[in-house]
């Protein structure tokens, strides 16, 4: 998979399971929810994730899309 992917992947992953939580144990998890779309509105933005520069660091592949 290439760090893109992952990116997306982790990010819809940590979403649904704060959304879970929220319904199972305690509705702060909400907050969760929304530093992941904070982040990920800033990385809309700025180039600048976090995950995407650990996965970098780790040897993972760049996502390349021909147009």
């Amino acid at each position: 998979m290439t760090i893109d992917r992952i990116v997306f992947a982790f990010a819809g992953t940590v979403v649904l399971v704060s959304l879970a939580l929220s319904q199972w144990h305690d509705p702060a998890w909400l907050w969760l929810t929304a530093f992941v779309g904070a982040n990920l509105l800033q990385a809309a933005f700025t180039n600048l994730c976090p995950l995407a520069m650990a996965l970098n660091r780790f040897g993972a592949r760049l996502g390349l899309r021909a147009h």
